[in-house]
C-alpha cells in the first residue's frame, strides 16, 4: 500500500543551489532524497509545492512523499531531521 506523507521542511539554503535536484551540484530535495534512501534502502523522489533559488532559507516549505516503507511517519520524521 502506498502512502502520501507531507513535510514541512525548514532549512538554511546557504550551502545549497535552491530546491530542485541539479547534477553535479547540492540542492534541498537532492539531500532530502538521500537521507530517503538511508531510512528507507528504496529510492524516493519528493515533490516540493514550491522552489527556492540558490542561497533562499525556508521557515515552513511544504512537500510531499509517496512511499510503500512500512516506517511510521514519526521515524521517518526524526531520521530526516
Amino acid at each position: 500500500m502506498t502512502r502520501r506523507l507531507a513535510l514541512i521542511v525548514e532549512y538554511d539554503g546557504a550551502a545549497y543551489a535552491g530546491w530542485q535536484r541539479q547534477p553535479q551540484t547540492p540542492t534541498v530535495q537532492a539531500v532530502i532524497e538521500d537521507a530517503l534512501v538511508s531510512l528507507t534502502q528504496t529510492p524516493h523522489r519528493i515533490t516540493g509545492a514550491g522552489r527556492t533559488d540558490a542561497g533562499v532559507h525556508a521557515l515552513g516549505q511544504v512537500a510531499h512523499l509517496d512511499t510503500r516503507s512500512r516506517l511510521p511517519a514519526d521515524r521517518i520524521r526524526e531520521g530526516l531531521n
